[in-house]
């Protein structure tokens, strides 16, 4: 069975709305598009493009989608071929004609058309996509989750966890990475169960019967 991985970028008080441009995602007059550029350097770049090794397919939220079919098609470069040439699968209330090559509507029941991917392509890739990922989160339908966390805050806009989230157990599989204009990424992998409760005075005798 394949493997769903969601790529997500956040300021540190949770805002993913709009990192990659300024007409990206002004709803609610948010003014900040394109916050993620400036804190672009060399380190994210390689991470990004390491993090897309055997990327296979692509899974995208229709908003996502038509600011890629936008650009991509008319683009350069190593992501540009790969996205270009990989199938990519689009989830919409509406039914958009999808003119990227390559493309396909998901149909009406998403969460049943997500789980088919799996038996299909072995990395299937949700970039963005900050709505569709709620779905995702709420059916605990994905596998692995890289979220890049970076050192500014905005006060205001739509957040990466939001609606959808459910109390989930997540473990950290890679050391955490720090680049040099200091964004953080982490990657997860989903865990079984959910979050457990305790109380700190527990903790607090543990450690106490450990120094002895």
């Amino acid at each position: 069975m394949g493997l769903i991985h969601i790529d997500l970028f956040t300021t540190l008080d949770g805002v993913a709305q709009a990192p990659g441009g300024p007409d990206e995602d002004a709803d609610d007059g948010f003014a900040f598009g394109g916050w993620q550029a400036p804190l672009i350097d060399e380190v994210v770049g390689e991470e990004i493009d390491s993090g897309m090794a055997g990327m296979d397919a692509l899974l995208l939220g229709r908003r996502t989608y038509d600011i890629f079919a936008s650009y991509w098609p008319h683009a350069e470069g190593n992501i540009a071929r790969l996205f270009n040439r990989l199938p990519k699968y689009v989830a919409s209330r509406q039914t958009p004609t999808l003119e990227w090559a390559h493309s396909t509507l998901l149909g009406p029941d998403v969460v049943a058309a997500v789980r088919e991917l799996r038996d299909r392509h072995e990395n299937i890739h949700v970039i963005g996509s900050l709505d569709f990922v709620q779905t995702l989160f709420a059916e605990r339908l994905f596998d692995r989750l890289t979220l890049w966390v970076y050192p500014i805050l905005l006060g205001g806009g739509k957040k990466v966890f939001a609606r959808g989230v459910v109390p989930t157990n997540l473990r950290l599989i890679e050391p955490v990475v720090a680049s040099p204009k200091g964004a953080v990424m982490q990657r997860y992998a989903l865990a079984d169960g959910t979050p457990g409760v305790g109380d700190m005075s527990d903790v607090d005798q543990a450690r106490d019967q450990e120094a002895r």
